[in-house]
């Protein structure tokens, strides 16, 4: 492996490869998640609820319950009831 000035190139191209490798899926898969976003809105659905559904569904039960009584609290204050 060559060393430029302490940096061994070949290890390096190695990372950068496989990042570049992972961007590009990580772009394939961002536009087929577009798409099925698009599918499910041309069906009726609202892709925004949708992603936040998505959203909700990452969370821990625990910490969405806590998430879901402050906002009540917060609407309680300034009169959204």
């Amino acid at each position: 492996m060559a060393e430029v000035g302490g940096i061994a190139g070949e290890k390096l191209r190695s990372y950068i490869e496989r990042i570049e490798r992972l961007e590009a899926e990580k772009s394939a898969l961002a536009a087929d998640i577009r798409e099925i976003f698009a599918d499910a809105k041309g069906n009726g659905f609202d892709a925004k609820i949708m992603r936040q559904i998505v959203r909700l569904r990452k969370m821990d039960h625990q910490d969405r319950a806590e998430q879901e009584e402050l906002l009540v609290l917060y609407q309680h204050a300034i009169g959204m009831e």
